[in-house]
């Protein structure tokens, strides 16, 4: 599909806010979706992902900017004065979302008809021409069957159209939200972590049918994803958000290699970060962070006068993950300066404590129930729990952590150590780490042995 109208926008924000009393959760951002290409919007837990889709679709109304949808046949649509419903009926987003939402009882077919109920309830006359079996309704029904069984091939389900979706495996009821979505006609597809949980048997299969979505039926797609191999794949544009605001903007290749990316977002341990930050140049960026909102585009007074810096505003966290409690002038970088400051200081009381001596110090307190190896040599997965990184998993092992049981034990008194030596505040009890881990330890105890993705 490379007719002129590929490389015109199918979205695109301008000056983007969102508010929610004194939380920016959004700060004047802007970019565009090209019709035709998979655009990619990454960032940490926090930077404002999961809100900027709820803008798109409807479910937030944005306290200021424009969000501009353009259909194939040139007539747009400002997303952000229409009512929900009809973002989905006239201007055609379709939408997933982090978790499964799928009709488990209901064969895959009836799930994909489902989506098609608006067409159907026209073409019946409201039932009534349903009811008596008119020729015009039969059409209908007939189309709305082979389309739903051409998304079933398309998502290589089709073998398994009278089975009930909740009796799938967990990548193939991702891929029947996804074939749900497109039988609704969309223009812009939007996909809040499609291949969250996925093994990378299950997300090649996802690349697939993301890919034949471009290529043959020329849907653009807007996704959210946290697996960069997935995002470095498929996509043609990366979008990087950091605290709501934009901070690289370009192809994979680009954002791959853009320092600040590369310092925040795809591996580099906290130590390095500092390093990184100097080496590149980024005070104009943590300037941009730690500064006020653009009061020409971007968060104002007329919104909220509370609204100060993105950094002094965030504050507290909602359930999908997307706001996390953020202290004043807390970039990476200036966590890398207090923690030098911190150890130059130690460092002369030390040396200043020399020449008296001293029993000595008790070692750090240990979370009660800390293993010296993981029970069977095979720990958790411990980065299913919605907070918890690669990074972050792995002191958790050092700290003899490695089962989801062991964190859904934990006390008030082994939360205090966890968050002390990972030096976090309040984190474990917003995100509900205990809870996550209870859910997760009951499916790895009822899954079939060897089926297990967490694995003990």
């Amino acid at each position: 599909m490379n007719d002129g109208t590929m490389a015109s926008p199918v979205l695109k924000l301008e000056h983007l806010s969102m508010k929610f009393g004194g939380l920016v959760a959004i700060g004047d951002l802007s970019f565009e979706a090209k019709r035709g290409e998979i655009t990619a919007l990454i960032g940490p837990n926090g930077a404002g992902k999961t809100t900027v889709f709820n803008c798109i679709t409807g479910f937030y109304k944005p306290s200021e900017g424009m969000i501009t949808l353009t259909s194939s046949n040139g007539s747009e649509f400002l997303l952000e004065r229409m009512p929900d419903h009809e973002i989905t009926a006239k201007a055609k987003v379709a939408r997933t979302f982090q978790n499964i939402r799928l009709f488990s009882g209901m064969t895959l077919l009836e799930n994909l008809l489902v989506a098609q109920h608006n067409k159907l309830m026209k073409a019946s006359g409201f039932t009534l021409l349903g009811l008596f079996g008119f020729a015009s309704y039969r059409r209908a029904s007939k189309a709305s069957i082979e389309l739903a069984q051409h998304w079933l091939e398309k998502a290589r389900l089709v073998d398994r159209a009278d089975d009930p979706a909740g009796d799938l495996p967990y990548g193939a009821q991702r891929r029947l939200e996804i074939a749900r979505a497109m039988c609704t006609g969309p223009e812009l597809l939007c996909l809040d972590e499609p291949a969250a949980g996925l093994n990378p048997r299950e997300s090649a299969e996802l690349n697939a049918l993301l890919n034949d979505i471009k290529d043959t039926d020329g849907t653009s797609i807007l996704l959210i994803e946290h697996d960069m191999s997935v995002v470095m794949e498929i996509s043609d544009h990366v979008v990087v958000l950091e605290y709501g605001r934009k901070i690289s903007d370009g192809n994979p290749a680009f954002v791959k290699n853009d320092p600040k990316v590369i310092a925040a977002y795809l591996g580099v341990d906290d130590e390095e970060v500092g390093n990184v930050l100097t080496e590149v140049g980024d005070d104009e960026v943590l300037q941009q962070l730690e500064g006020g909102p653009d009061i020409l585009h971007g968060p104002h007074s007329s919104s909220s006068m509370m609204a100060g810096s993105v950094m002094d505003s965030i504050d507290h966290s909602d359930p999908l993950g997307e706001r996390v409690t953020v202290s004043p002038n807390a970039s990476r970088a200036s966590q890398i300066d207090a923690r030098g400051r911190t150890a130059a200081s130690k460092t002369a009381r030390a040396t200043a404590a020399m020449p008296v001596a001293s029993p000595a110090k008790e070692s750090a307190p240990a979370i009660a129930g800390a293993l010296s190896a993981p029970r069977g040599g095979q720990a958790d997965r411990l980065v299913l729990i919605k907070g918890i990184g690669p990074i972050n998993e792995k002191k958790l092992n050092d700290h003899g952590i490695f089962h989801f049981d062991q964190i859904a034990a934990w006390t008030e008194a082994d939360v205090v150590v966890a968050e002390a030596y990972l030096a976090f505040d309040g984190r474990i009890a917003r995100e509900d780490w205990i809870g996550q881990a209870r859910e997760l330890a009951k499916r790895a105890a009822a899954a079939p042995s060897g089926a297990k993705r967490g694995g003990k």
